[in-house]
C-alpha cells in the first residue's frame, strides 16, 4: 500500500471520528433541550419558593409560577422583620454577623416531590436573607436543579451564588438572574417591574415557558 494511501486511509478515519463527536455532542444537546421541556411540562415537579420583604421577590416568583405552571412557596420567618428601611437592614446585618439561623413559620414537608427549584430573594447584605439559609440548610435538595433570581439596588448575586453551592451541596446551580429593583418599605408597592420582561425571556431561555 501506497504511502498516498495511508495518508487517505488516516485522515478518512479521522473525519469519521469527528463526525461521530459532532453527532454525540448533538444528541447531547437536544437530550438536553428535551429534558427541561417535560419538566416545564410537568408543573408538579417545579418548585417556586422565596423569600421577599418588600414585594419585589415575591411579585417575580409569582410571575415564574404563573409562566411555568410551579407551586408557590414563601420563606417566611417567624420574626417579622421592621416595616422601615434602616431598621429591617439594621436587624438584616445584625442577623448575618450572629449567622442567625431565624426559625420559619413552615417548611415544606414535600421537597422530595420536586426536580426543580426557582429561588427568589433579595440581596441583603451581598448574599442570601439569613430566613433562606434556614430554608435551604432543613430541606435535602440533593440531586435537585436550583434557578436563583434575585432583588437588588446594584450589587447583583454578591457572594449569594457561592453560598448557594456551600449550602446545597448535592444540588446542582442552573443559570440565574439578577433584576434591579430598590427595596422600601413594604407597605408601598413593590418597585420592581411586573411582569418582567426578562423574567419572560430568560424562562424562555432556560425551556421552562409554557
Amino acid at each position: 500500500m501506497g504511502p498516498w494511501l495511508l495518508r487517505w486511509d488516516g485522515e478518512a478515519r479521522n473525519e469519521v471520528k469527528m463526525k461521530t463527536v459532532l453527532i454525540l455532542l448533538l444528541a447531547l444537546f437536544f437530550l438536553q433541550a428535551f429534558s427541561l421541556k417535560a419538566q416545564a411540562q410537568n408543573p408538579g415537579r417545579i418548585l417556586v419558593a422565596y423569600f421577599s420583604w418588600s414585594g419585589n421577590a415575591k411579585a417575580m416568583a409569582e410571575q415564574i409560577a404563573a409562566e411555568t405552571g410551579g407551586v408557590l412557596f414563601e420563606i417566611k420567618t417567624v420574626k417579622v422583620y421592621p416595616d422601615t428601611y434602616d431598621e429591617c437592614i439594621d436587624v438584616a446585618k445584625k442577623e448575618q454577623n450572629d449567622k442567625a439561623r431565624p426559625a420559619l413559620v413552615e417548611n415544606l414537608p414535600n421537597i422530595a416531590d420536586y426536580s426543580v427549584m426557582f429561588l427568589c430573594y433579595p440581596n441583603w447584605w451581598g448574599t442570601l436573607p439569613m430566613g433562606v439559609f434556614t430554608f435551604l440548610e432543613s430541606h435535602d435538595l440533593s440531586g435537585k436543579t436550583i434557578y436563583p433570581l434575585v432583588t437588588h439596588g446594584g450589587s447583583r448575586f454578591g457572594s449569594s451564588l457561592n453560598d448557594l453551592k456551600k449550602v446545597s451541596p448535592g444540588a446542582q446551580l442552573g443559570e440565574g438572574l439578577t433584576i434591579s429593583a430598590f427595596d422600601r418599605n413594604p407597605k408601598n408597592p413593590p418597585t420592581v417591574k411586573s411582569p418582567n420582561s426578562d423574567v419572560t425571556k430568560w424562562l424562555a431561555k432556560l425551556g421552562f415557558n409554557r
